[in-house]
């Protein structure tokens, strides 16, 4: 976390994972951040990223989306500009929901998935879903806006099963 007068203003989070067995039907992880309006930070998000959804003020990116895990590095990253975002924006929650198109899957069956959420150089927190092995879809963090106006972080891994829509419209609802 940066300085405890700055808190956090940028992170990135990255998530990797290896591709399904030959011939299987290709394993689709997305990351997804909900942003929350200060009047309702527990309420329906004011709107959602994920890969065909964009931030309206551009502080919330998606520069890489995979939809089968192949390649080196990291598979999807998301980059989170708290520092730029409006006052009126007072949570960010963000998680990851493994697509459903060939049929039910969880964490557990996705081998060798990590996440890491960093600012800079420092790492925030990661881990690799084996809590939540049995879940479609997980918080990672929350960001909240404190009343001086300074972003907090808080490592918030909570499995769901359910599909990546319903997970998006449910995943900031508690804490």
């Amino acid at each position: 976390m940066g300085s405890l007068n700055k808190g956090v203003e940028k992170v990135e989070v990255a998530l990797r994972w290896d591709p399904g067995p030959s011939g299987a039907q290709p394993h689709d992880l997305d990351i997804i951040a909900g942003v929350y309006s200060a009047d309702a930070p527990y309420g329906d998000p004011v709107y959602l990223v994920h890969f065909d959804r964009r931030s309206p003020d551009g502080t919330i990116t998606l520069n890489r989306d995979s939809r089968t895990g192949l390649g080196f590095g990291d598979d999807e990253v998301m980059v989170l500009e708290l520092n730029r975002m409006a006052s009126s924006y007072s949570r960010v929650v963000v998680g990851v929901a493994v697509q459903q198109s060939g049929g039910p899957l969880t964490f557990g069956e996705v081998r060798n998935t990590r996440i890491r959420i960093c600012e800079g150089y420092t790492e925030l927190a990661g881990h690799d879903f084996a809590a939540v092995s049995g879940a479609t879809a997980a918080t990672v963090a929350e960001f909240t806006r404190n009343a001086s106006g300074v972003w907090d972080f808080r490592e918030d891994v909570r499995g769901f099963d359910t599909d990546p829509d319903s997970f998006a419209r449910t995943m900031g609802a508690s804490s």
